[in-house]
C-alpha cells in the first residue's frame, strides 16, 4: 500500500526499524520518511501470494528501477514465474500435469489417472488443496470451485504417495541449494504438507535426486534474476517453484545452526559489487 509512482520515480512510504531475535518483540519502527525506491541499493520484494493485479503493478513499478537498484528476486521472474504452473518448463522432472479452465478437462483428467491432487495457481500454505480419487462424488464441485466454473485456470498433478514421507523444501541461493532441506511430513489428519496446515518440520541432508533437480532448475532461476527461492520436491519430482517468499529458513537454521539468510546476504553484496 505504501508503493507509489510520480511521473517516472517509484516512491514509497518507509520506516526504518530495529530488528531483534525476539519473536515477542521482533521490531522497533526508529522513524518514518517518503523516499525515491532508486535511492536504495537493494529492495527485497517479498509480499506473500495470492499473485493478484496489485502485486503485478508492483512488480512493474519496480522496474522502473531495476537499472540502478538491485531488487531481490527480479520483478521480471516475479511475473513469469507462476509458483505453480512454472513446474511446466521442466517437464522431465515434475509428475504429470494439467493446467486449465475446463472442468470437463480435470474430470476426465482424474479418469486417466485415478488419484490426483488439484490446486489454484496463486494459493500458498496448502490453501484450496485437494486430494480427489476417481469416483469421489465431491470431485465436481472440487473443479467447479477451483476454476470458479471455468472461469479461472487451476492445476491438476497425478498424485504422488511419496508425500507421506515429506513434502521437501530445498531452498536456492544464486542457483545453488542450502546443503540440507526441510522435509514437510503431513499429520494424520492431514494430506498436505505444509507446516501451516499442521505438517511436521524435518531437516534432512539432499538425497542425490535433490541434487539432480537442483542442477536443473537452479542456473535457470539464476539467470532470471532469481537470488532466492525455495523449490518443493515430492520423491523423485519436483511440484513448486517458489520465488515470492518462500519459508523454511528459521526451521533450518534451528536444526543444522545454519545462517542461510546470512548467505542470502552474501549474494547480495557479492551482486552490489560486480
Amino acid at each position: 500500500d505504501d508503493m507509489y509512482t510520480d511521473n517516472a520515480d517509484a516512491r514509497a512510504n518507509t520506516r526504518i526499524v530495529r530488528v531483534m531475535d525476539d519473536p515477542q518483540h521482533w521490531y522497533d519502527i526508529a522513524s518514518e520518511q517518503d523516499i525515491e525506491l532508486s535511492s536504495l541499493d537493494t529492495i527485497l520484494m517479498r509480499k506473500d501470494p495470492p499473485f493478484d493485479v496489485a502485486y503485478l503493478h508492483l512488480t512493474q513499478q519496480l522496474d522502473l528501477v531495476t537499472d540502478r537498484t538491485l531488487v531481490v528476486n527480479d520483478p521480471l521472474a516475479l511475473r513469469n514465474m507462476n509458483e505453480k504452473a512454472y513446474t511446466a518448463w521442466f517437464p522431465e522432472i515434475t509428475p504429470t500435469t494439467l493446467i486449465t479452465r475446463s472442468m470437463k478437462e480435470m474430470k476426465a483428467f482424474l479418469g486417466e489417472h485415478d488419484h490426483v491432487v488439484a490446486k489454484p495457481l496463486d494459493g500458498m500454505g496448502g490453501r484450496s488443496i485437494f486430494v480427489i480419487h476417481k469416483g469421489d462424488k465431491n470431485a465436481n464441485v472440487v473443479f467447479e470451485t477451483l476454476t470458479d466454473y471455468g472461469r479461472r485456470f487451476a492445476m491438476a498433478q497425478v498424485y504422488i504417495p511419496e508425500i507421506k514421507a515429506g513434502d521437501k523444501r530445498i531452498l536456492l541461493i544464486e542457483g545453488e541449494p542450502v546443503p540440507y532441506v526441510l522435509a514437510r511430513i503431513p499429520s494424520d489428519e492431514d494430506n498436505r504438507g505444509n507446516m501451516v496446515a499442521g505438517a511436521a518440520a524435518v531437516g534432512q541432508e539432499m538425497s542425490q535426486r535433490d541434487h539432480e533437480i537442483c542442477e536443473r532448475v537452479g542456473p535457470v532461476l539464476r539467470d532470471a534474476g532469481v537470488i532466492f527461492a525455495g523449490i518443493d520436491v515430492i520423491g523423485d519430482y519436483l511440484t513448486e517453484v517458489n520465488v515470492t517468499s518462500p519459508t523454511g529458513i528459521r526451521e533450518l537454521d534451528k536444526q543444522f545452526d545454519l545462517n542461510i539468510a546470512g548467505l542470502m546476504f552474501d549474494a547480495i553484496e557479492r551482486k552490489l559489487g560486480q
